[in-house]
């Protein structure tokens, strides 16, 4: 299947949640490398391996990584778990939802992460008030990018994204909501909270949650 497209741009939400300090970090879907150029600039000492799916994103991931290696890791072996375990921050900038099993793909780290390490990603929300629309109208096709990329597999709200840390054994520490103004937003809330009073959920909290595009979350062993 044909990957979601490269770009230059880096996620500044994402790099600010990556510990300054990071000595050894590892990027699963690394794309152009864009991240690595900006992090590089905060640590230039750090070591920056990239890890692509394509071979061609890879090779221009090589500008700014000190290493890439191309590899679905939904199908890493014992050897490139074992060779990674002085990893002390994992990387996932829109990647975990592109996974078959990413909450194994935690766990495996879970379990290597050198005391004081890191994960950090970002997750697409697919409780956007956009998606509900979308839904409503039966309008759920598949994009080249975005919320409804063709090449996600697994979907998650800031509920479940949460309960994935924490069945993996980790615990997040710090988050933020990556929201994008949208004229066309309000006219939806007073359905969204209905929605939720019929459900008996908050409705305060069920506009909050529709209005992330995606959420940045660092989490660390529990």
């Amino acid at each position: 299947m044909e990957q979601t497209p490269i770009h230059e741009m880096h996620n500044p939400e994402l790099l600010s949640l990556i510990p300054p300090h990071s000595k050894k970090l590892i990027e699963i879907g690394c794309s152009s490398g864009a991240l690595a150029r900006e992090f590089k600039k905060i640590s230039p000492s750090a070591h920056y391996f990239g890890v692509e799916i394509d071979p061609d994103y890879a090779l221009s991931a090589q500008r700014y990584c000190d290493e890439t290696l191309v590899l679905n890791i939904d199908e890493a072996d014992e050897i490139f778990w074992n060779s990674k375990a002085d990893r002390d921050c994992w990387i996932f900038g829109d990647t975990l939802e592109h996974l078959k099993n990413p909450w194994a793909v935690l766990g495996n780290i879970c379990t290597l992460l050198p005391k004081g390490g890191s994960v950090v990603a970002c997750i697409p929300n697919a409780q956007h008030w956009s998606l509900q629309v979308r839904l409503n109208m039966g309008d759920f096709r598949y994009e080249n990018e975005g919320l409804l990329d063709k090449t996600h597999l697994r979907w998650f709200t800031r509920q479940t994204i949460i309960e994935m840390f924490d069945e993996a054994g980790f615990q997040i520490e710090a988050g933020l909501p990556r929201i994008f103004q949208d004229p066309n937003a309000e006219k939806y809330f007073p359905i969204i909270g209905e929605m939720a009073k019929l459900s008996g959920v908050d409705p305060q909290m069920a506009i909050s949650d529709a209005l992330p595009l995606q959420y940045v979350v660092r989490a660390v062993k529990k």
